[in-house]
């Protein structure tokens, strides 16, 4: 099978889209993942409670999970630039919306919003990719998901910035001002901008017709064919568990790490920073190692190094044992995600392969939305060892299960 064009990662229209869409991926992102960093602030700012702060944040992930479906299926039956540019102006609405909220309602309902407009873009981008990229769609995934980790530092910077200390770094310039002045709102005002242009650049570029109309979202059909194979039901359920180890884990890492290591700032956010300068370079390798190699055997081996890192995080008592081991789990846990997307398509018709990536996500995302409640709910009560002895459970199930299924 052939796309049709020449698949180049950098320039021509396959770099082109590539490019804008991990550009746009890359900003969403570091909206998003601005939520974990500045929690502790969120808290305070509007008086709410670990508990409360990971229902908004599992509102966000059940929202996001519901619409993955919906917006795969519908950008198969009518063209992906129907689905993605009505995406790009959702997500304008929330990061400006957030921008400006004052209460807890408005917080969860700019959240909520988030997690439409994400969805909405969140899928048939990824199936634009693959619809671009057959030889190369390991590479491709791998350069497209580390916008997520140029995001996530990114957002690290940002919450340094604003609630971390980054008036006094800048003290005595013409920062020093606008960054005393700032609270957490404040990042998402540039987020909401930067979206809206590259919405306007992938619309520039875009070849497609933005063509709508009635269609069947043959979700039995969908959800019948998933799980059609015991491999197949072997392989949702092992990613179903590290999506929930996701959700709770990523969430709340730098409460974690101020909380439970006692940890001042401005190293929560450096911390933090870490994962994602480490997902930046092992996202590409991992992606081009499942080209290679057998993909399941690539993710074994990384949720093998997560669960090790889980444990040694726990362990650590110095700052210097909690970095390293903060990154040998990004090692582990960023190698996961062009290998998950790369393996959904690899066994979907072309005909559906939004629909099918869609309902998949839909049920990893909807297993992670409980992933920020648990965290919340279980640290509250237990404290955070005994939220983390679950989480490397869910992670040991999941490597044996891909591993038996590899060796049958």
């Amino acid at each position: 099978m052939t796309t049709g064009y020449e698949e180049r990662l950098a320039g021509g229209y396959t770099g082109r889209m590539l490019g804008s869409l991990a550009l746009a991926w890359a900003t969403l992102q570091t909206g998003r993942f601005l939520l974990s960093p500045l929690l502790p602030a969120i808290i305070e700012s509007l008086s709410i409670t670990k508990t409360t702060a990971g229902i908004a944040l599992g509102a966000f992930q059940l929202t996001y999970a519901a619409t993955q479906y919906p917006s795969g299926r519908l950008s198969d039956a009518f063209t992906r630039a129907a689905l993605l540019i009505p995406g790009l102006g959702v997500l304008v609405a929330a990061f400006a919306l957030l921008s400006v909220a004052g209460t807890y309602a408005a917080f969860v309902g700019a959240v909520v919003l988030l997690g439409v407009g994400k969805g909405l873009f969140a899928i048939p981008s990824r199936a634009l990719v693959s619809d671009l990229f057959v030889e190369r769609r390991g590479q491709a995934f791998g350069l497209y998901t580390a916008g997520t980790d140029v995001g996530g530092t990114l957002s690290a910077v940002l919450a340094f910035l604003v609630v971390g200390g980054g008036a006094a770094v800048f003290a005595g310039t013409s920062l020093a001002a606008p960054l005393a002045a700032a609270d957490w709102r404040t990042p998402f005002v540039p987020i909401a901008a930067v979206l809206f242009v590259s919405g306007l650049l992938y619309a520039a570029w875009n070849r497609e017709a933005l063509s709508v109309g009635r269609t069947d979202i043959e979700l039995a059909a969908t959800v019948r064919r998933l799980a059609t194979t015991r491999e197949q039901r072997e392989t949702l359920f092992a990613f179903s568990l590290f999506y929930f180890m996701v959700g709770a884990w990523i969430n709340f890492l730098p409460t974690y790490l101020v909380e439970a290591k006692g940890l001042a700032e401005p190293l929560p956010q450096l911390l933090f920073a870490v994962v994602f300068l480490v997902g930046m370079g092992v996202k590409p390798l991992s992606g081009a190692a499942s080209d290679r190699f057998p993909r399941r055997l690539v993710a074994i081996a990384g949720l093998a190094l997560a669960v090790a890192a889980l444990v040694a995080v726990t362990l650590a008592e110095s700052v210097v044992g909690v970095a390293a081991a903060v990154a040998l789990f990004a090692l582990g846990y960023k190698a996961q995600f062009p290998v998950v997307d790369a393996v959904l398509l690899d066994a979907a018709p072309d005909a559906n392969a939004g629909g099918d990536l869609g309902a998949a996500r839909a049920l990893f995302l909807g297993v992670g939305a409980l992933g920020p409640v648990y965290m919340g709910a279980v640290a509250t009560a237990l404290g955070y060892g005994v939220a983390l002895v679950g989480l490397v459970a869910c992670l040991l199930v999941a490597a044996v299960v891909l591993a038996v299924g590899a060796r049958r």
